[in-house]
């Protein structure tokens, strides 16, 4: 088994940890989105829970405890979308022109990139449920041990998936621009609507009709639904409504990330195989 692709991987890693600045906002920035935003707007919302009669056998969570999963994908989300920048400035200092010219597939580029993608978003993952735990989060608050195992395991195999799909999204508008600055404002412009457009922040019931409509086929949203699933249960009351998750529906999500993942890899492999050597 050829394992170039670990040379990528390595080489990405090593920058993340030795850039100060790049591992301290990466670290720092859904700590504070918990913090600010969280403690905020939990402090509101969790007054209509006493108000609200709940069904005996439902959890009740409160709205810090159900937004921590939509902080876990903006995390992610940016993290992957800015990984194509390492990809645009390998072109624009020439180091792309020896990785193509060199014995290492060109499929092992995407791998190697997006490998570091998935470790950079496991780690900040932990960060959020660590750091949320002090804040008030309580993921995983009814389960049994075995179940939190089984949970890990899904969340791991969601994020696995998710990362993926994003890393590979990323790598091929990076190939196909030609400036970083070009890559910037293209990965804010899909950022912005790719979280507000979906149950990051809010139930997708409460949202407008058309915005409801772009929800149904955002990663985001099934990502966040696989991740609520596996952290708060299948049935739990929080921000005015009842969930209740069904295993067709975390299947469902799991399907609709994977065929995300498997589409962005073939654009991404065929975007890079035409990448001329100049």
């Amino acid at each position: 088994m050829r394992t170039e692709f670990l040379t990528i991987f390595w080489r990405d890693m090593l920058k993340f940890f030795r850039i100060k600045a790049m591992l301290f906002t990466s670290l720092i920035q859904p700590a504070l989105w918990l913090a600010l935003y969280g403690i905020s707007m939990s402090s509101n919302f969790d007054r209509i829970i006493p108000e609200i009669p709940i069904s005996q056998g439902v959890t009740p969570v409160n709205y810090l405890t159900f937004m921590a999963a939509g902080v876990i994908s903006l995390t992610i989300l940016f993290t992957c979308l800015y990984s194509g920048i390492t990809l645009q400035f390998d072109k624009e200092f020439g180091l792309m022109k020896e990785m193509l010219a060199s014995p290492l597939p060109r499929s092992h580029i995407l791998i190697g990139l997006s490998l570091s993608g998935i470790a950079k978003s496991l780690i900040q993952t932990l960060i959020i449920i660590v750091f949320g735990y002090v804040l008030g989060v309580r993921f995983f608050n009814t389960f049994s041990l075995m179940e939190t195992v089984v949970s890990v395991l899904g969340i791991l195999l969601f994020i696995l998936l998710f990362a993926i799909g994003l890393l590979f999204l990323s790598s091929t508008i990076a190939l196909r621009l030609k400036t970083h600055e070009g890559l910037q404002g293209v990965i804010t412009l899909l950022s912005l609507p790719l979280f507000f457009a979906s149950n990051a922040l809010y139930p997708i019931t409460s949202l407008p009709w058309a915005i409801k409509i772009i929800s149904y086929g955002n990663p985001v949203s099934y990502f966040i639904q696989g991740l609520r699933y596996f952290t708060l249960g299948s049935n739990f009351y929080s921000f005015g409504n009842y969930y209740q998750y069904s295993s067709f529906d975390v299947l469902f999500a799991l399907l609709f990330l994977l065929g995300f993942a498997i589409i962005t890899y073939l654009f991404a492999l065929r975007t890079i195989k035409k990448v001329k050597i100049v």
